[in-house]
C-alpha cells in the first residue's frame, strides 16, 4: 500500500470511528460462501463490513481519540460499523454463533465508550431499532385507541337507548 492510500484508509477509518458504533471480530476461518453471506447481510442491514490492517486500525483509534480500543486489534481483524449498534452486534453474534473460529472481540458504542466481548453478546441480546420504534408507536397508540373505543361505545349507547325510546312511544301511541 502507497503511503498516500494508507493516509486515507486511516483518515476513513478514523471518520468512521468518530461517527458510528462498530463491533471489533475475528474473522479467520470463513470460507467464500460464508464471507459472501456476511457481506450480503451486512448491506442488507446498512452494516458496513471492513477487514483492514491492525496498524492502520490502530492509528485511526488514537486519530479518533478512543481509548482501550487498540487491545482488540491483534489477529486477523474485521470491523463492522453501523449508525445501528445492536444491528451489527446482532448479525456478528449471530454469525459467531454458526462459525466456530468466527470470534466477537468487542464494540464501541456511538458515544465512544469501548465495549468488551460480554457487553457486544448482551448488546445483541437488545431488541433492534425498528422493534424499538414499533414497541414506543404501540405504547402511544394504545391509550388513544383506548379513548376512542370508550367514545365509541358512548356514542352507540346514547343511540341504544334514543332508540328504545322511540320505540316506547310508538308503542303508546298505538
Amino acid at each position: 500500500m502507497k503511503r498516500e492510500e494508507k493516509a486515507r484508509v486511516v483518515e476513513e477509518l478514523t471518520e468512521k470511528l468518530k461517527s458510528g458504533s462498530a463491533v471489533v471480530v475475528d474473522y479467520q476461518g470463513m470460507n467464500v460462501a460464508q464471507s459472501t453471506d456476511l457481506r450480503r447481510r451486512s448491506r442488507e442491514l446498512g452494516v458496513e463490513f471492513v477487514v483492514t490492517k491492525n496498524t492502520l486500525a490502530r492509528r485511526a483509534a488514537s486519530a479518533a481519540g478512543v481509548d482501550g480500543f487498540s487491545g482488540f486489534l491483534v489477529g486477523p481483524t474485521a470491523i463492522a460499523f453501523s449508525g445501528d449498534p445492536v444491528a451489527s452486534a446482532k448479525l456478528m453474534a449471530e454469525f459467531a454463533d454458526q462459525i466456530e473460529t468466527f470470534a466477537l472481540k468487542g464494540g464501541l458504542m456511538e458515544d465512544g465508550r469501548v465495549l468488551g466481548e460480554e457487553e457486544v453478546v448482551a448488546l445483541s441480546k437488545l431488541p433492534g431499532r425498528e422493534q424499538l420504534i414499533a414497541q414506543l408507536v404501540g405504547g402511544l397508540a394504545a391509550p388513544i385507541s383506548g379513548l376512542v373505543n370508550v367514545l365509541n361505545n358512548t356514542v352507540q349507547g346514547l343511540v341504544i337507548a334514543l332508540n328504545q325510546i322511540a320505540e316506547q312511544k310508538k308503542a303508546q301511541e298505538s
